[in-house]
């Protein structure tokens, strides 16, 4: 008796998986990877981009040299304009000064009427000055401010308080309130102490 055939066991779409679809590659950073066009198209944006980058930046660098250069040029005009006019409110005591020297070199020239005139001329400067700002300290009889004034001796008086000051060695100036030259002055130390002691 013939043996019955075998037939090989029925396969169901449920017993095999489905082949999966191949996966994108990707990069270290997970990111997918593209294919040569596209890296070359990001190349050529990055490149692009620098280039545009570099241009500003060269841009920027050449307008801030241009500003340093307009600014010092400004500082510069501005110094000489302040300066003129100082120098034209100056150009009147200088005639008064030529004019009492030219005075004072002619015979019998009278040593009164010098003085006069030198003392005019002196009062005419410090008037120049005062107006653009220049302020003459002159403490006699005020108390001594370390920060104003430099005191070159300490001596006794009767009249003048201990600490204030009694004589002005040398002028101090002021211009607009910013202190150019201490007065040097000589302080009081107060009545002298008996001995001889101040």
């Amino acid at each position: 008796m013939p043996e019955p055939e075998s037939t090989p066991p029925a396969t169901t779409s449920a017993s095999t998986p489905a082949p999966a679809p191949a996966a994108e590659p990707k990069s270290a950073a997970g990111d997918p990877v593209q294919g040569k066009d596209g890296l070359a198209e990001q190349l050529a944006a990055a490149r692009a981009e620098a280039t545009a980058n570099y241009d500003r930046f060269l841009r920027a660098a050449a307008d801030l040299e241009n500003f340093r250069r307009r600014t010092v040029r400004e500082k510069e005009d501005l110094r000489t304009a302040a300066v003129g006019r100082v120098l034209e409110d100056v150009f009147p005591v200088l005639d008064t000064l030529g004019m009492a020297i030219g005075a004072a070199k002619q015979p019998g020239a009278d040593l009164k009427s010098l003085v006069g005139g030198v003392e005019m001329v002196l009062s005419q400067l410090r008037t120049a000055l005062n107006n653009h700002g220049l302020k003459e300290i002159n403490p006699v009889g005020l108390p001594f401010d370390p920060h104003q004034h430099e005191a070159i001796s300490h001596l006794p008086s009767a009249e003048i308080k201990e600490e204030h000051v009694m004589t002005v060695v040398r002028s101090g100036y002021q211009l607009n309130g910013r202190l150019l030259r201490p007065a040097s002055v000589v302080v009081s130390s107060g009545p002298a102490k008996e001995g001889g002691k101040a």
